[in-house]
């Protein structure tokens, strides 16, 4: 994981997202600060615009910090704050982030992982040769606790996951193209860049 700059929202935002997500929240009776009732399927409007969203983000997703092509469908919003819990930030562009759907479904409704808007640098750090991310170095005793939760959370120290960050770095070993490693893999080039093995 590595920081994410908020983008704007898109211009039709207000009026294909925001504007009918919250009156159908108004509609419903929805409590805005509590979780959803029983059975409760919140309208998903938020999918009208899923295109920017990875538009917005050049289709990295903000966990993972890996870049995937929007025709897979591999593609999901994650939403920051979870609608299940606080409905208020159901249909709010800045409580999105563009997510592979892996970490989403591991993120679910927990609030114990750290947002990648906002985050500060150096919180996690990779080993190049084994793939493996651990918490920065530098961190407090409580930095370091949040950030151990976001690994475990969102199984980023996954064997898969350290094999593919190491595969990303393995590609880059054979054809030194920074620019493709840094499109393809942001958090395993600034890594590798703060190492300077770039």
């Amino acid at each position: 994981m590595i920081p994410v700059t908020l983008k704007p929202e898109p211009a039709d935002f207000e009026a294909k997202v925001r504007q009918p997500g919250n009156d159908w929240l108004r509609a419903n009776n929805i409590p805005l600060d509590g979780p959803l009732p029983p059975k409760t399927k919140l309208p998903t409007y938020w999918s009208l615009l899923n295109e920017d969203l990875w538009n917005a983000y050049d289709g990295t997703c903000a966990y993972l910090a890996i870049f995937f092509e929007f025709v897979t469908g591999a593609g999901s919003t994650d939403h920051f704050i979870a609608k299940s819990q606080t409905p208020r930030y159901a249909y709010e562009w800045s409580n999105f982030r563009l997510s592979c759907l892996g970490p989403n479904r591991n993120k679910n409704k927990y609030d114990d992982v750290l947002d990648p808007v906002g985050l500060s640098a150096g919180m996690f750090v990779l080993n190049l040769v084994s793939g493996e991310i651990t918490p920065g170095p530098c961190l407090s005793k409580d930095e370091k606790a949040r950030a151990r939760n976001t690994i475990k959370r969102l199984k980023l120290a996954s064997p898969a996951h350290n094999k593919m960050r190491q595969r990303h770095f393995a590609e880059y070993l054979r054809h030194k193209d920074s620019d493709h490693l840094k499109k393809l893999s942001p958090f395993v080039w600034s890594e590798a860049d703060r190492q300077g093995l770039l």
